[in-house]
């Protein structure tokens, strides 16, 4: 069997979330995409070793063996943020999120962020472009509502007449999002409509890359998550293990879950392009051995350092935010300690960070 990344032994200080803070000069938060998706810098780390290489993205197949499973996570961005205003010229944002199955009317139902929280009161009617118009339910915490549609709308239709790319906060667009942010904050494998966050490690993969990649012998497999808002949410609890993950639905398809079987017995790796992936993998892993159930079901898998990886061999990811749950997650299959030196040398060598950035692979 192929011998899986284990991380150093866990200590109290790997739990508290002010031990994963580090400085980052703003400069090195990518503003834009790259002009060739492949041309990102890629730090190669493999933790049993302590070792550290630098390549481009592009570089990827060399690092890949034949009967490697590579898996991507092929949810879509929806065009998910809606700006309108108010009677009185007021400027209002929405984020739909997902739909919410009632059961009880035909009008559609939606989780959704909004601001500012005034505009919000249950009971509320908001009115956004063409005509259409959403109804105040109730409020589901700080930020985020309940909102019923007017009309039997299709909704995503309606997003993508009028909506947004719901980029992160950290990247800055005054004037909104770009025609180019449209294309390139989507992986080139997108077909599932639904997320609100595209999965930023596969927004480095070409069609030719793939396509060299699975020349090589590599097995390209697929799931679906739908990335919520809950990707932005930080942790605020010193304690990491206080924090809690907002479920998101994902589904494991019958071919993957056949493909990442075969690797195990066979002794090949499983290699998650992305956390998203990584959780949708663990999150449908048995606790005994190993494999991978197919079908649907709400990811709610909370990977934090001294977590036993059941799936997820390798890992393909960008550089994440400080005391973040991607970062946790990162430290729970590296080690914090050589993960927190290596994002050190990253500064120091001005790799790019967050959604446009640059990436790392954990071998």
């Amino acid at each position: 069997m192929t011998t899986r990344v284990r991380n150093e032994s866990v200590t109290d200080w790997d739990l508290r979330r002010s031990a994963y803070e580090f400085d980052l000069p703003a400069e090195l938060i990518a503003q834009e995409p790259l002009e060739e998706r492949d041309q990102a810098k890629l730090m190669v780390i493999e933790p049993a070793k302590r070792t550290r290489r630098h390549a481009l993205v592009r570089d990827l197949p060399s690092f890949l063996d034949p009967g490697d499973v590579l898996v991507l996570n092929d949810t879509r961005v929806v065009p998910a943020r809606v700006v309108t205003s108010t009677d009185h010229g007021g400027r209002i944002e929405i984020l739909f999120v997902r739909p919410i199955e009632t059961g009880l009317s035909d009008y559609p139902v939606w989780s959704c962020l909004g601001r500012p929280s005034r505009a919000f009161r249950p009971g509320q009617t908001l009115m956004l472009p063409g005509g259409a118009a959403v109804t105040v339910l109730s409020r589901q915490g700080p930020g985020r509502y309940v909102v019923q549609w007017r009309d039997r709308i299709d909704v995503l239709a309606f997003l993508e007449r009028y909506g947004q790319v719901p980029l992160p906060p950290y990247i800055r667009r005054p004037e909104g999002p770009s025609p180019r942010d449209a294309e390139r904050y989507q992986t080139v494998f997108a077909s599932v409509p639904g997320s609100v966050a595209a999965p930023t490690a596969g927004l480095h993969l070409t069609n030719r890359l793939l396509a060299e990649i699975e020349a090589r012998g590599v097995h390209v497999a697929r799931v679906t998550l739908h990335v919520g808002p809950g990707t932005f949410q930080p942790v605020r609890s010193e304690d990491v293990r206080e924090h809690r993950m907002e479920p998101e639905w994902c589904s494991i398809p019958k071919a993957t879950a056949e493909a990442v079987r075969a690797a195990r017995a066979r002794g090949s790796r499983v290699i998650a392009v992305g956390t998203t992936t990584t959780r949708a993998l663990e999150s449908a892993a048995t606790e005994d051995d190993r494999i991978v159930l197919e079908g649907e079901r709400w990811a709610d898998r909370y990977i934090t350092p001294g977590y036993r990886f059941r799936v997820v061999d390798r890992l393909l990811t960008n550089f994440h935010l400080p005391g973040s749950t991607l970062l946790l997650l990162v430290a729970a299959l590296v080690g914090r300690e050589f993960l927190l030196e290596s994002y050190t040398e990253a500064v120091a060598m001005r790799y790019r960070f967050y959604s446009y950035g640059d990436a790392m692979l954990i071998l």
